[in-house]
């Protein structure tokens, strides 16, 4: 039993190099290492001999002689592009037509792609080759790491998605010339784990990746940075915020103790409430007439001698109390009225000296 591995590896494949599609695509349609830059080279030299033959018929000497002779090759140029003519002119040494895919003829065979051998396509300045090796088809680009397998259902809508993207499609024409992927694949299908990728395509892969690794370091140091002088910033402005509470705290407590302090001194100024009533009561003796003055006094006056005052004034209303029972009331009442007058006499004259 084959190994599917192997069975791949039969099928030739040259990979790109430079611009030599043309060969690649040759070789790889014919299976093996046919054609060679130098032999393309040589059908495109003829070819340009065989139009310079047809334009001399019409005169050397002609504007379009002198002109076509100033024009470089069609058929090759220096970087190893070759056109349709050479490649056809190469595949005709080995009995194969070309047959443009969307020409009237072809269409009307009506013919399923999946009936013919081999199909050539070409944009631009590339061409590469699709071909059926046993039962299976494969897309054999020199720009892929590797033949690609595809299956008959997927054929026609690869052509068809080819057709869209501008390529010139040819049929192959003929019997191929055999080889050994031919003979191991005619035995045995393969199955394709894994699809090839374009040449070059890991590399701008891996290059991509580096980059992308590298901005995301970047960007990680970057974010870091940025969280440190977050950080840096937080702390200072907590710093300045601490420093602002304790000047608010200070000059707190200071107004906190300029009030107690006033509050203070007010309460050390102000009489109590017993010492109010001592006085209002030495006030409402001593007459109507001087309560104003002697309430200035009496505010200036302690606790001490505004009791002795309060006890001599109760001292006399008893002593009146007493004298007024035994006497007579006309007599007593000029004398006890003298008599309070006089106190309060004295207590006039005595208060300022006090």
């Amino acid at each position: 039993m084959f190994d599917r591995k192997l069975n791949m590896d039969s099928i030739f494949h040259e990979k790109q190099e430079g611009s030599l599609c043309a060969q690649h695509c040759l070789n790889n349609l014919l299976q093996g290492e046919y054609f060679t830059p130098v032999d393309l080279s040589s059908i495109a030299h003829q070819l340009d001999e065989e139009e310079r033959m047809r334009m001399a018929e019409g005169g050397m000497a002609s504007e379009e002689y002198r002109t076509f002779l100033q024009q470089p090759s069609g058929n090759m140029d220096d970087s190893g592009f070759f056109s349709i003519q050479v490649i056809s002119n190469a595949l005709r040494v080995w009995g194969l037509e070309l047959i443009l895919f969307n020409s009237r003829e072809y269409q009307s065979l009506m013919i399923n792609p999946i009936n013919e051998k081999a199909f050539i396509c070409n944009y631009k300045e590339h061409w590469f080759t699709i071909r059926k090796l046993g039962q299976q088809w494969f897309n054999l680009n020199s720009l892929l790491t590797g033949p690609e397998l595809i299956s008959d259902t997927y054929l026609a809508l690869f052509l068809a998605q080819l057709q869209q993207e501008g390529y010139s499609i040819f049929v192959i024409r003929g019997n191929l010339p055999e080889c050994e992927a031919e003979q191991i694949l005619g035995i045995m299908r393969v199955h394709q784990q894994q699809r090839p990728k374009l040449i070059g395509e890991d590399e701008a892969q891996t290059s991509a990746g580096r980059s992308a690794a590298q901005s995301q370091v970047d960007m990680t140091f970057a974010v870091e940075d940025e969280v440190v002088d977050e950080d840096e910033e937080l702390k200072k402005a907590l710093a300045l915020s601490r420093q602002d509470i304790d000047v608010e705290d200070e000059e707190a407590d200071l107004r906190r103790a300029i009030q107690l302090s006033m509050q203070g001194a007010v309460m050390s100024n102000k009489p109590s409430e017993s010492e109010m009533g001592n006085v209002k009561l030495a006030s409402q003796a001593a007459g109507s007439s001087a309560v104003g003055q002697r309430a200035g006094q009496n505010e200036a006056l302690t606790a001490e001698e505004l009791r002795k005052r309060r006890q001599a004034y109760f001292d006399r209303q008893q002593q009146q109390a007493q004298s007024n029972i035994p006497q007579q009331p006309d007599t007593k009442s000029s004398g006890g009225s003298g008599s309070v007058n006089t106190g309060s006499g004295e207590d006039q004259q005595q208060k300022p000296s006090q």
